[in-house]
C-alpha cells in the first residue's frame, strides 16, 4: 500500500512538472530534430544561419500579435480584428511618415493611438453592449475591411530609410525586431505574473462572476486587455511597414495573423475558456508555427498540405491538453 502511494505521489509530481509550457518547448525541440533530419535527407540544413534567421523573422510579427491575443484569451475573450487592423495601421504609419524622417515619431504615436482606440471600441462593445467577443471583434474587422476595400487598391505611403532598420538590422543571426518582441514578451510575463492587474486578468478568465463578487472590475479588465491586444497589433503593423517600406491594406490578412495568433496561443497551453496559460507558452507556440513554415518551405510542401499539417498539429495539441485537464480533475 505504501509503495502504491509513493508511486502515485511520484506520478503526480511528474505531471505537475510537465506543464503545458514545458510540453510545448519539448515539442519544439522534437520538431527541430525531426525537421533537421527531413531537410537533411533532401540535402539541406534547417538550422544554419539562414534557417535560424528565417524562423525568427517569421515568428517576430506573429509573436507580437500573439502576446496581445494571449492577454485577451486569458480573460475568456478573443480578438478577430487584428489582421485587418494590422493592414490599416501599416497604412496609417506609412502615409503619416511619407518618407520624412522627422515624421517617424508622429507616425508611430498616431498608429499606436489609433490601434488603442480600436481596442477600446472592441472592449466597450463587448462589455457595455454585451455582444459576444467573437461577433464584436468580427464586426469591427468587417468595418475595417470595408474601409480598406473602398479606399485602397494596393500599397500606399512610404517609411523613411532610417525606420527600415527596425525590420532589417540584426545582432549576429538575431534580428533586432526579435529582441524587441522577446523584451515585450518578458514585460507581458512580468505583468501577468507579478502585478495585481495580471491577477485580475486570470481571475476574470477563471470565473467572471466570482471575480466580480471579489471586487474586481471585470469590465475594466476586459477593455484593458483588448486595448493592449490592439496596441500589439499596431506594433506588428509598424514592423511590417518597416520591412515593406510602405503600408499594405492586406498585409495582416495575407499573413493570417488573426487565426495564426489564436493557434499559437492555444498551442502554448492557454485555455480558450480563459484563466490558465501564459505568454511563455505562447512564444513556444509561435516558434513551433514558424519552424513548421520553414521546414515546409525547405521541403517544397504545397500550401494545401501546410494547412492540413497545421490543423492536425493544433487539434492534437488541444486534445492532449483537454485530456490532461480531465485527468487532473479526476484526481
Amino acid at each position: 500500500m505504501t509503495a502504491t502511494m509513493a508511486k502515485r505521489q511520484v506520478r503526480q509530481r511528474v505531471q505537475r512538472t510537465i506543464s503545458p509550457t514545458v510540453s510545448v518547448y519539448v515539442a519544439l525541440v522534437v520538431l527541430l530534430v525531426a525537421g533537421s533530419i527531413l531537410v537533411g535527407v533532401q540535402g539541406g540544413v534547417l538550422l544554419d544561419h539562414g534557417g535560424i534567421l528565417n524562423i525568427l523573422t517569421r515568428g517576430t510579427v506573429l509573436g507580437l500579435v500573439a502576446i496581445g491575443q494571449t492577454m485577451v484569451i486569458l480573460t475568456g475573450s478573443l480578438d478577430l480584428s487584428v489582421a485587418y487592423l494590422i493592414g490599416l495601421c501599416s497604412l496609417i504609419a506609412a502615409e503619416t511618415m511619407a518618407g520624412d524622417p522627422a515624421m517617424i515619431i508622429p507616425g508611430i504615436l498616431l498608429t499606436l493611438g489609433f490601434a488603442a482606440m480600436v481596442g477600446l471600441v472592441n472592449g466597450l462593445v463587448i462589455t457595455q453592449l454585451n455582444v459576444n467577443a467573437f461577433i464584436a471583434t468580427l464586426g469591427i474587422a468587417l468595418i475595417i475591411r470595408g474601409y480598406l476595400e473602398n479606399t485602397y487598391t494596393g500599397p500606399a505611403g512610404s517609411v523613411p530609410r532610417g525606420f527600415q532598420h527596425l525590420g532589417y538590422d540584426r545582432i549576429g543571426p538575431i534580428p533586432v525586431s526579435t529582441l524587441v518582441m522577446l523584451a515585450l514578451a518578458g514585460l507581458a510575463w512580468w505583468y501577468l505574473t507579478r502585478t495585481r492587474g495580471g491577477y485580475h486578468i486570470y481571475a476574470v478568465g477563471g470565473d467572471q462572476d466570482v471575480a466580480r463578487l471579489s471586487g474586481i472590475r471585470t469590465s475594466r479588465t476586459t477593455v484593458k486587455v483588448h486595448v493592449l491586444c490592439s496596441i500589439m497589433a499596431g506594433l506588428a503593423a509598424l514592423l511590417l511597414a518597416s520591412r515593406l517600406g510602405s503600408g499594405s491594406p492586406y498585409v495582416g490578412t495575407d499573413g493570417g495573423y488573426d487565426l495564426e495568433s489564436i493557434a499559437a496561443v492555444v498551442l502554448g497551453g492557454t485555455l480558450l475558456s480563459g484563466g490558465r496559460g501564459g505568454v511563455a507558452g505562447t512564444i513556444g507556440g509561435v516558434l513551433i508555427l514558424a519552424t513548421l513554415d520553414t521546414i515546409f518551405d525547405d521541403l517544397g510542401v504545397t500550401p494545401f498540405l501546410k494547412d492540413v499539417v497545421r490543423g492536425a498539429v493544433l487539434i492534437t495539441a488541444v486534445a492532449l491538453y483537454a485530456r490532461s485537464q480531465l485527468s487532473r480533475r479526476a484526481r
